[in-house]
């Protein structure tokens, strides 16, 4: 490089390096007063610490809305309990103890909290703020919405401490064992949603502890954990006695459940498809007579476009078979299905022992009553298909089902307001919204929405509704989950009635 260029080049540096210099006048950044409850909560390591504006990161307030309610005496006296979304957008909750101006408060305030020098401890279980002056809380307006957080009780006893302190939703809680009648809410009762169970605690001076217990109901509450010997339990509490909505004052059993299916197997399909069921209670099908209907929403399928006639579409879209004949007993299986009884297609395990209630030739004739002859009963992959029960064998388009499931959602399926399949209430469906309650009767329609997944084309699997139900509270206490077994050509009966798959309690 020459001289001329070397000069240049420097001057370039010196010009960048000057543009670039630190202007000692610019403030910088300015720390927010303001620290989420998700960021105060991840302080906490087991030891109590005094927040100061280091560990808080420069900050000194949390800002939140209030979620505690003293007035129905169901809530830890002195106790504070606020939330807000300000970190990811999670919903955290913290307890401030107090004291009696706790009570001054109720859900909906908008307060902003100086806890600069508050303690973080558990107190009874508890996460908390302590050693908070009233004169640290101020309330900025009052009357503001809190966010609906639906939760399973599943996902509380997993991991509590995401929702202590939390006004949260169990939908469709029920007990287990039923309560006698005419029981209250006083005390401890072991609630269950279909995902787990939680304790529901009442305390026995709260003003709607002779509250008669509902069958079924929505419950508003707020988790606080308490401690149970090295550990920490989460309870649920309801605030007042207008935190719950009964769904339900009557128990409704489903006598026959879906409990799994083979819709492709190992080789050719015809007549080597079926479907599982489990009886909850004895049945004589000559007697009480059921039917079975599947679905197939291929493009190809006709008549297409959504089915107006719903289950009673026939054609290429839905294929009945009735169920007239055979005995099956509580807590057993029986099936349905093609004329080969065995599990995994051609050359596979003979289960003809099995209790097959109907086989019947889906290849060579129509379905009974309506559905056109097919190689395939139940789709292999694309567009939904689903299984639906029926008690009784007269199906028309307003029939409702005891018992369904879908795999996948594409396809014309629905159009509102009543075009489609319709559903029931089960583990997967509910007919009403349930906390709006607004009506929603088909697949696809308000929060139906659920499905299960296709598997790996022509491998042989046997889809496994693992779940528990109860004929006693007429639900299920245990929601199925789809467990997918990959068959061989020996694979028993026994492999797919064994502990993974649904069962009653």
């Amino acid at each position: 490089m020459n001289n001329k260029n070397l000069y240049i080049s420097l001057l370039m540096s010196l010009v960048f390096l000057w543009g670039c210099a630190k202007d000692d006048t610019y403030p910088g950044g300015i720390v927010s007063d303001i620290i989420g409850i998700m960021d105060v909560r991840s302080l906490y390591k087991g030891k109590d610490i005094t927040l100061n504006r280091d560990n808080l990161g420069g900050s000194s307030k949390i800002t939140a809305v209030v979620v505690s309610d003293h007035s129905g005496g169901n809530l830890p006296k002195g106790l504070l309990i606020v939330q807000d979304a300000r970190r990811l957008a999670k919903i955290r909750g913290i307890s401030i103890a107090l004291g009696d101006d706790a009570a001054k408060y109720v859900p909906g305030d908008s307060v902003i909290i100086k806890v600069e020098g508050g303690i973080l401890k558990r107190v009874d279980g508890i996460l908390q703020i302590t050693g908070v002056p009233s004169a640290n809380v101020t309330k900025v307006s009052s009357g503001n919405n809190i966010p609906l957080n639906r939760v399973t009780t599943g996902a509380i006893m997993a991991n509590s401490d995401n929702y202590e302190s939390t006004l949260s939703i169990i939908v469709k809680g029920g007990f287990d064992p039923t309560p006698p009648a005419q029981s209250t809410l006083g005390g401890d009762r072991i609630m269950t949603d279909g995902f787990g169970e939680i304790t529901l605690h009442t305390d026995a001076k709260a003003a709607f502890a002779n509250t008669t217990v509902p069958v079924l109901a929505n419950y508003y509450g707020i988790v606080l954990n308490t401690p149970s010997g090295d550990t920490l339990l989460p309870r649920f509490n309801m605030r007042t006695g207008a935190d719950y909505t009964q769904l339900s004052s009557t128990i409704t059993v489903a006598p026959l459940v879906i409990s799994g299916f083979v819709n492709d197997p190992a080789g050719p399909d015809a007549n080597y498809e079926y479907v599982q069921l489990l009886a909850t209670q004895d049945i004589n099908f000559s007697v009480t007579p059921y039917s079975i209907i599947v679905n197939n929403n291929a493009n190809a399928s006709t008549p297409t476009g959504n089915p107006v006639n719903g289950w009673a579409t026939g054609g290429m879209r839905t294929y009945k078979i009735n169920i007239t004949s055979g005995v099956v007993k509580k807590g057993t299986y029986c099936y349905v299905g093609g004329t080969k009884k065995t599990i995994n297609g051609e050359n596979s395990t003979d289960i003809s022992a099995a209790n097959w209630v109907r086989a019947f030739d889906y290849a060579a004739n129509n379905g009974d009553d309506f559905g056109t002859k097919t190689t395939n009963l139940m789709a292999n992959s694309g567009n939904a298909f689903g299984i639906a029960l029926f008690a009784g064998t007269k199906v028309t388009a307003t029939t409702v089902p005891t018992d369904v499931v879908f795999i996948s959602n594409g396809g014309s399926i629905y159009a509102a307001p009543s075009s489609g399949y319709l559903i029931t209430n089960n583990d997967f469906y509910d007919v009403q919204d349930p906390i709006t309650l607004k009506t929603q009767p088909y697949f696809k329609a308000g929060t139906n929405t659920m499905y299960l997944s296709y598997v790996t084309g022509d491998a042989g699997y046997f889809i496994k509704l693992g779940g528990v139900y109860s004929p006693g509270l007429g639900r299920w206490i245990k929601a199925r989950a789809q467990n997918n077994l990959l068959m061989t050509k020996q694979t028993t009966l026994a492999e797919i009635e064994d502990l993974d798959a649904t069962k009653l309690k």
